[in-house]
């Protein structure tokens, strides 16, 4: 279980959403960022109590996580019933490929595809997540959108709950639920007469 800190808030700069937070314990000052509040409708104030978990930025300096008010409820069972349902979407979807592949005559080469990209997708997404914290070379958004969207999605919605990998970035969660809607659109559009002749054709054309 990840150790939990208190402290208070000694400096906001609420233009730029970010500030300071002095540990009860007297160690240094620890930066935090507006994203790391559990609940981010209401804007922290100076001397305000807080319970935080540290953690390293990309420069591996000292940065304050998972910052929740003191006396406010930390909605981690939300958060964890919420991951659970993502990762049981993911599954349940690769699930329907199976059944799709067993009784409607999709190719097993399609399942092929969905598992092998997904699980490529997960060690990306984990290597990314790695170098983010090291500071190491990151890997391309575009590329990461590129994975999903060609079949490695379930893949994807699992490494966002589990490693926890760009699960909060509003923007790029946007463009990943596209490349999920345009991907499971395709996906179906295979069981039509023109999806099944194209299918075809790239089989043959393979083999």
């Amino acid at each position: 279980m990840t150790r939990r800190i208190q402290g208070k808030i000694t400096h906001w700069n609420e233009q730029k959403g970010y500030g300071f937070i002095s540990p009860a314990a007297g160690a240094r000052q620890v930066f935090v960022h507006i994203r790391a509040f559990s609940n981010r409708t209401k804007p922290p104030k100076l001397n305000q109590l807080v319970s935080f978990s540290l953690s390293t930025d990309k420069q591996g300096r000292p940065c304050a996580v998972m910052v929740t008010r003191i006396g406010e409820k930390q909605p981690g069972w939300l958060k964890g019933n919420r991951s659970s349902l993502m990762i049981l979407a993911a599954m349940f979807f690769l699930g329907l490929v199976v059944l799709s592949v067993l009784f409607a005559g999709l190719h097993e080469y399609i399942l092929f595809i969905y598992l092998v990209i997904s699980v490529i997708t997960y060690v990306v997404y984990a290597i990314d997540k790695s170098a983010a914290q090291t500071g190491a070379w990151r890997v391309s958004e575009s590329t990461l959108h590129m994975l999903a969207l060609v079949g490695g999605w379930p893949g994807a919605q699992i490494a966002h709950q589990r490693l926890r990998h760009k699960s909060k970035k509003e923007a790029f969660r946007f463009v990943f639920w596209v490349t999920v809607v345009v991907n499971c659109t395709a996906f179906a559009w295979l069981f039509t007469d023109e999806g099944e002749r194209f299918l075809e054709s790239v089989i043959s054309g393979i083999g």
